[in-house]
């Protein structure tokens, strides 16, 4: 397939404004389905987790379940959103291969929670307001692998399975109202709004959120029109992408695309669009259909959520501390800079760093190895931290060996290191690169005075009073024990076979 033509995002924002549009699918932590009593655990062997319900036999009648209409409450009320007095379910009619109804049951003309906004803060602090059209309930589909192909997609493919684990696995879908006014901003908000709503979906507790699982996945719509013009354009739909990094790229590449067809004087056509990590681009699924292609309508096995008011006040009053507000207080709780601070949740580290340290690190340890050596990492990875499967507890216990001084920062680094290439827990790792501290006297004497008979006229400059020579003897030194040797120690031995007194 061939690549398609794009515009530099430069000469695009010069042309043309953006105008954007999310839906953001929250799957939700139940113990069991939105309509069935089938569990709802992820990683399960393949069709284990289904019943006579998911799979759609003759006769069979769903159940809503209670906890997930309660969770679709609490996430409309923390997106401001107003709760509806009644809502129901309906059908939503096209070809699933991985729903054997045939139909999903979701949410159209009566939402759950609908009118709602979010205040997004970009990286140099600007708030940007998102309007929330609406937040519905509905049910997940189950799960294509495509075999025989050389990239694992359908296109190429020999034959697909289909796993009915995730079938009907409750989702809250989160859809906004047309975005304008993001300009060349456009690809930074859409990473920093999908970044908040899975902030917030984590922080009530109902949701994994883990993107690399599906948990939260983002449908991205982009369109574009002429400077001046009023009338949005045509959109495309890139759908399932499930990674900050990964939301930012697509609608940066969809602006650069649309401008090139539209440079062309070629129409763009409305459609849904693959998201391809690899090369970072998008191609074409399918024609968008329109509501009215759905052929939506009320689903009659089930009755309105009719939720009352007392309950919507109680689950209110349930709220964690919303995200803003907990952010102002870790800064605080932490002492961090303002800079320091907002680096760390540009970074995409603070929920990294708050169980960091409340595994046992200290404030400043926890964002000195998030920031210092795990976030670099995961850029050259081209992933998200969170990604690289670092545990707090890791941290812990490599900070805990640094501070005993069975190791220093540089054979830290080394350490981490074989933790991602699976080596092992800190220890094991240390244990089998023979990367302990030399802090035996015996060991570190030969070396010093390899260093001194090397270099004469240094020892000279350190009796002088000159201490900041002394660097190039310890650097001798950790020279000749490959980096293993107590820097400390080591200064405290030569100024002693010296008679320096520091």
């Amino acid at each position: 397939m061939s690549a398609d033509a794009i515009l530099s995002f430069e000469e695009a924002m010069e042309k043309y404004d953006p105008v954007l549009g999310f839906e953001v699918h929250v799957e939700l932590n139940t113990k069991t389905k939105m309509f069935s009593s089938a569990p709802n655990v992820f990683g399960d062997e393949p069709n284990t987790n289904v019943n006579e319900v998911d799979l759609g036999m003759p006769g069979v009648l769903p159940v809503v379940n209670k906890t997930a209409v309660e969770s679709s409450i609490k996430i409309g009320l923390a997106l401001n959103c107003k709760i509806a007095e009644s809502c129901r379910f309906a059908r939503k009619n096209y070809f699933y291969p991985d729903t054997p109804k045939n139909f999903q049951t979701s949410q159209y003309d009566e939402p759950i929670a609908y009118d709602g906004y979010l205040d997004i803060e970009l990286e140099d602090g600007t708030v940007f307001r998102v309007e929330i059209e609406r937040a519905h309930m509905e049910e997940d589909a189950g799960k294509l692998t495509h075999l025989g192909g050389s990239a694992g997609r359908i296109q190429g493919a020999e034959y697909s399975l289909v796993d009915y684990n995730r079938a009907g696995v409750p989702l809250v879908e989160i859809v906004t109202k047309p975005i304008e006014g993001a300009g060349s901003r456009a690809p930074e908000l859409a990473k920093a709004y999908v970044a908040a709503v899975r902030e917030i979906v984590k922080n009530l507790g109902v949701s994994d959120a883990k993107m690399e699982r599906g948990n939260v996945r983002c449908d991205a719509n982009v369109s574009l029109r002429p400077h001046g013009r009023e009338r949005f354009g045509i959109r495309s739909e890139t759908k399932n992408v499930n990674s900050l990094r990964a939301v930012e790229h697509a609608v940066r590449y969809e602006i650069q695309r649309h401008a090139a067809v539209l440079d062309s004087g070629e129409p763009v056509i409305q459609e849904t669009r693959h998201w391809h990590e690899d090369t970072r681009t998008t191609t074409s699924g399918r024609a968008k259909s329109d509501a009215d292609d759905y052929r939506y309508f009320p689903e009659p096995d089930l009755v309105p959520v009719v939720p009352s008011r007392e309950w919507v006040e109680e689950l209110r009053a349930t709220l964690p501390e919303p995200p803003a507000e907990r952010r102002k207080r870790l800064k605080q709780d932490w002492g961090y800079s303002d800079l320091e601070f907002r680096d760390v949740v540009n970074a995409g580290v603070l929920d990294e760093i708050e169980e960091t340290i409340a595994a046992g690190a200290t404030a400043s340890v926890a964002r000195k190895w998030w920031m210092g050596e795990i976030v670099g990492r995961a850029k050259n990875a081209d992933v998200d931290p969170g990604q690289l499967g670092i545990e707090p507890a890791t941290i812990v216990e490599l900070s805990r060996m640094v501070e005993a001084g069975k190791i220093n920062n540089k054979m830290a680094s080394a350490v981490l290191d074989g933790v991602l290439a699976g080596e092992g827990t800190p220890a094991e790792v240390v244990e089998k690169r023979g990367l302990a501290v030399v802090s035996d006297d015996g060991p570190l004497l030969e070396a010093i005075d390899a260093a001194l008979a090397a270099q004469p006229d240094v020892a000279d400059k350190i009796r002088a009073g000159k201490l900041q020579a002394i660097g190039a003897i310890v650097g001798g030194v950790m020279k000749a024990t490959r980096g293993q040797a107590d820097a400390g120690r080591v200064k405290e031995l030569i100024l002693e076979k010296l008679g320096v007194n520091a």
